[in-house]
């Protein structure tokens, strides 16, 4: 009797369904809203940083592509890797080496980058439910329906359920709903982009924050660059999903390197820049907020004592400029913001699971993670509990800004070990090499690998010397991330004592061809 063939990931995907997976993941616009407050809200020496906010995004473009060529000269030589992404670059760039001292760690370095990836792929997509809940509450808000805590936790576990049940269904029809949400992301973003400059062109009269656009892109301060460059960084994460989604596309090889860097230049270098321009340059005194002391303030101080700066934006420029049409503009671009972070959010699935699907094979981590759905092809298990523990996750953020920035930072700093780590794997995998480019497969990577340290490390720094509630978040985040890798090493020996693996593996006896 012959046994059924294994279920496999039907290659399904162009480079532009690649792409579009990735866009959605980092969803041009919606983080412009999420994260804005934050932004100008960011102190040093008692003054906000946010005058250079342009400039701190454009510093931590540039680490970026750093990574994302690293991701991108590590998907090239390594096609084959399909779902495995990093986890999988590891392990082969280990095993290619012809010295035993890097052959033997091959095991030890896959486990230890996919387990430490799990801080990131399986962390924000809660963060994305919290956002998601958050924004409800706020637009529910517009029409005077006020919910409390209770009926917050619900709504972020009903659209946690929502998006699960669309991943499990497969990456076809994730791509689809990434196309749409896209589309309508991208004319939002140009339409309020055109708005806020024509704001600022027609009223030349009112009192802004920047005295005009050279002021708004170029440095003031390369500290407050830097600091900007710690929050920035969290619009651009996500180009590495493409690497994840290799074994649903058609031409691995041809795609997916390209996509990489494709969907970082449209988020990063257009869609987000020119938003971001925008904004800043749009900032003015008219544009007020009340305080807890019964006054209003106006600018940048408006926007960091508000709950949605981009929102108290759009309304002033509708009802100034468009015949008092605020309110409904602001609506609309609120319902725009939640339907990119549907993307958003399916997006985080698509990539968390699949790595944790190839774990699961590899019986890395409980084999049934492995398992794929024998009509849909997608890995249907991990679907569900990552659905789960994203709807936890979002329920206990939603609570207070506390826990948000709690849960942030863990999977913050989860992205830039794997980032660093992904940038130290290609030194390794091209280090064997006759066609090693220095530029391309030292420089960079280098580069790539001590950008990410030094962002983890100054925000570390900058938490935990800010003291008070800030200084605890971060404790506890980090409290969790040594948490995270503790079980792991548990893990890792008792998973290896069972299935007689050994942590270090055994050099061939003829070393391994390229």
């Amino acid at each position: 009797m012959v046994a059924a063939p294994a279920t496999e990931m039907k290659r399904t995907l162009t480079m532009t369904g690649l792409t579009i997976n990735a866009m959605a993941l980092i969803a041009p616009g919606a983080f412009l809203w999420t994260t804005f407050q934050a932004q100008v809200a960011q102190q040093n020496g008692g003054t906000t940083t946010a005058l250079d906010m342009v400039p701190g995004l454009l510093f931590v473009l540039v680490l970026a592509f750093l990574t994302a060529f690293s991701y991108a000269e590590l998907a090239n030589i390594y096609p084959e890797a399909g779902a495995g992404s990093s986890y999988y670059f590891a392990e082969a760039a280990f095993l290619q080496r012809e010295e035993s001292v890097h052959y033997k760690f091959a095991r030890l370095a896959k486990f230890m980058v996919g387990w430490v990836s799990h801080l990131y792929y399986w962390i924000y997509p809660g963060i994305m439910v919290a956002f998601t809940a958050t924004l409800t509450v706020y637009i529910l808000g517009l029409f005077g329906i006020a919910l409390n805590q209770p009926l917050a936790i619900a709504a972020a576990f009903a659209f946690s359920g929502l998006v699960g049940v669309i991943a499990y269904r497969g990456i076809s029809g994730s791509t689809m709903t990434a196309i749409v949400i896209n589309a309508i992301q991208l004319t939002a973003l140009v339409a309020f982009a055109i708005l806020a400059i024509a704001f600022r062109l027609t009223h030349p009269e009112l009192s802004y924050a920047h005295d005009n656009l050279a002021s708004v892109v170029l440095p003031h301060n390369m500290t407050n660059v830097l600091f900007q460059g710690t929050i920035a960084i969290l619009l651009l994460v996500g180009f590495e999903s493409v690497t994840a989604l290799g074994g649903e596309a058609i031409n691995p090889k041809r795609d997916v390197r390209r996509a990489v860097l494709l969907s970082l230049a449209i988020q990063g270098g257009v869609a987000y820049l020119i938003e971001y321009v925008a904004a800043n340059f749009f900032v003015n005194s008219s544009v007020t907020t009340p305080t807890a002391a019964g006054g209003n303030v106006g600018g940048y101080d408006a926007a960091a004592a508000s709950g949605a700066p981009i929102g108290d934006m759009v309304r002033y420029i509708g009802d100034t400029m468009l015949g008092g049409t605020g309110f409904p503009i602001v609506v609309i671009l609120a319902l725009t913001v939640l339907v990119a972070l549907i993307g958003t959010t399916l997006a985080c699935l698509n990539t968390g699971v699949r790595i944790t699907y190839v774990m699961g094979r590899d019986k890395e981590v409980p084999g049934v993670l492995g398992m794929l759905h024998f009509r849909h092809a997608t890995p249907h298990y991990g679907v569900i509990a990552l659905a789960i523990v994203s709807a936890v996750l979002g329920g206990y953020a939603v609570l207070s800004t506390d826990n948000l920035l709690q849960i942030t930072l863990a999977s913050n700093t989860g992205t830039f070990l794997v980032y660093g780590m992904t940038n130290a794997i290609v030194l390794v995998a091209f280090g064997g090499l006759h066609k090693r480019n220095i530029i391309k497969h030292v420089i960079v990577p280098v580069a790539g690998l001590l950008a990410n340290i030094a962002m983890l490390i100054g925000i570390v720094v900058m938490s935990v010397s800010a003291g008070g509630s800030t200084q605890t978040d971060t404790l506890i985040a980090l409290a969790i991330v040594g948490m995270w890798i503790l079980v792991g090493a548990v893990w890792l020996v008792l998973n290896s004592a069972g299935s007689n693996k050994s942590l270090l593996v055994r050099p061939p006896l003829i070393s391994p061809e390229l």
